[in-house]
C-alpha cells in the first residue's frame, strides 16, 4: 500500500459516490441511528467504514444501495441520486459481498454467480462465459469448481465465490460489509491480497465495512473512522491518521503501537534496499570471499546471467571450493517489489538469517529487506519531537 490517494493505477471503472446530510430514523428510537453523514467516496478508490460495533457503519453503507431507505438526505452515485432509481435496478448494477459470502445453498457454484446477469437477461452463452472468467479472475479453476456446491468449498473458497457473484455483472460499485470477518487470519490475509490483485485490474469503487484497523490500512485508500450514530471522526488516507489521529477517541481506536500498521503503508520498491554482496557467473569463488569479507558480511546472493537470484553462498562453503556451480543454498522465498514491508515482516520471522530477497518486475535481483529495514523505516517517525 502506499501513502497516495489511490492504487488503481489507470484502470478505473467505478463511479464517484456522494453521500450528503444522509440520516435513518428508527420509529422506536428517540436518536438517529445515523445522523447527517456526509463525505464523498472517489471514483476507483477503496473507502473503508472502520469504527465499533453499533456505531451504524453497516446502515450507513446499506443506504448506499438502499437496503436500508435513508430518512432524509441524499446518496448520488455517478452523478444519479439514488431515490429516483427503481430500487431492483439500483440494487443490480451494485455488488454486495457480506459476512460468510451469503451464497444460496441449494445452487452450484455457477448458478451462485450467474444470479445477477440472469436477472439482466443476458443469454446463456453470456453468462457461462463471464462465470469461467469471475471464477478465474477469484482464482478458482472454473472445471473445479463449477458445478459444486456451497457446502463443498471451505470459508475462504465460498468467500471467493461471493467476491465473484459481487463483481459478475460488472458493476461499477462494489459494496462488502465484513466479507472476510468469517474466516481464519491465513485465509483473511490471502482473501485482502487477492481483493487488491482485482482492485488493481478493475478499478472499482469500494465501500468496505470492517471494525479491524488493521485491514483498514492494508485495504483502504482512504479511511472513514466512525464514531457513534455514523459521526466522521477522521476521513484521510491510513498514512494521515496513523500519523496525526484527529482527537483522542481516534488515537484511542487506532491503538497504541500503530508502527506495525505503519509497515503496511511502505512498499518495497520505494525503499533503499540493501544491495548486499552478490556473485555473477563469471565471478570465482575466491572473489567472492574477498567481497565478503570488505563488506563484512555473511553471507552473499549468487546470480544467474539473467540477474535472477539462484543461491545463498556462506563464506564458509566458499573456503575450499573451485567453483560457485551448486555452491550454497537454493533460495526459496521472494518478495515482489510491490509487496509491503508488513509482507516482509512476516517472511522474515520464517527465515533464519532474519532477511529475504527482494525482485523487480521483471524477476531479477533488486536487493536485500532485513530487520534493520523495518527498523529504519519507523524510527524516524518513533524518535521524532513532539
Amino acid at each position: 500500500m502506499t501513502d497516495t490517494d489511490t492504487r488503481t493505477g489507470d484502470a478505473v471503472s467505478g463511479v464517484e459516490i456522494v453521500l450528503d446530510r444522509v440520516t435513518k430514523r428508527y420509529p422506536d428510537q428517540a436518536a438517529p441511528a445515523v445522523d447527517e453523514v456526509s463525505m464523498t467516496i472517489p471514483a476507483g478508490q477503496i473507502v473503508v467504514l472502520v469504527g465499533p460495533s453499533g456505531c451504524g457503519k453497516t446502515t450507513t453503507m446499506r443506504m448506499i444501495n438502499r437496503l436500508i431507505e435513508p430518512s432524509s438526505g441524499t446518496v448520488t452515485i455517478g452523478g444519479r441520486d439514488a431515490a429516483t432509481i427503481d430500487a431492483d435496478e439500483l440494487r443490480r448494477g451494485i455488488g454486495y459481498s457480506i459476512q460468510q459470502a451469503g451464497l444460496f445453498p441449494h445452487l452450484t457454484v455457477a448458478r451462485n454467480i450467474a444470479t445477477v446477469p440472469g436477472l439482466l437477461g443476458w443469454d446463456r452463452k453470456r453468462i457461462a462465459a463471464r462465470t469461467d472468467e469471475m471464477l478465474s479472475l477469484v482464482g478458482l479453476d472454473p472445471g473445479t469448481y463449477r458445478d459444486r456446491y456451497p457446502r463443498q468449498l471451505s470459508g475462504g473458497q465460498q468467500q471467493r465465490v461471493g467476491v465473484a457473484r459481487a463483481l459478475a455483472a460488472d458493476p461499477p460499485v462494489l459494496l462488502m460489509d465484513e466479507p472476510f470477518g468469517a474466516v481464519d487470519p491465513i485465509t483473511r490475509a490471502l482473501l485482502q491480497d487477492e481483493l487488491l490483485r482485482l482492485q488493481g485490474e478493475l478499478g472499482k469503487t469500494i465501500v468496505f465495512v470492517t471494525h479491524d484497523f488493521g485491514e483498514a490500512v492494508k485495504l483502504g485508500d482512504r479511511i472513514a473512522v466512525l464514531g457513534d450514530r455514523s459521526r466522521i471522526l477522521q476521513y484521510d488516507t491510513p498514512a494521515a491518521i496513523l500519523a496525526a489521529p484527529a482527537d483522542d477517541t481516534v488515537a484511542g481506536f487506532v491503538g497504541a503501537t500503530p508502527a506495525i500498521d505503519r509497515l503496511g503503508l511502505a512498499v518495497l520498491g520505494d525503499l533503499d534496499l540493501d544491495r548486499g554482496v552478490t556473485a555473477t557467473p563469471g565471478t570465482t569463488p575466491a572473489e567472492l570471499a574477498t567481497a565478503l569479507g570488505a563488506a563484512d558480511r555473511p553471507w552473499a546472493v549468487v546470480l544467474d546471467d539473467r540477474h535472477r537470484p539462484t543461491r545463498r553462498v556462506t563464506a564458509g562453503e566458499l573456503a575450499h571450493a573451485d567453483s560457485l556451480t551448486g555452491l550454497g543454498t537454493p533460495i526459496g522465498v521472494t518478495l515482489p517489489a510491490d509487496a509491503t514491508l508488513q509482507d516482509a515482516l512476516a517472511v522474515l520471522l520464517t527465515d533464519r538469517t532474519a532477511s529475504a530477497v527482494v525482485l523487480d518486475t521483471a524477476g531479477a535481483y533488486a536487493g536485500i529487506v532485513t530487520v534493520d529495514t523495518l527498523i529504519a523505516h519507523l524510527a524516524p517517525t518513533e524518535t521524532a519531537p513532539a
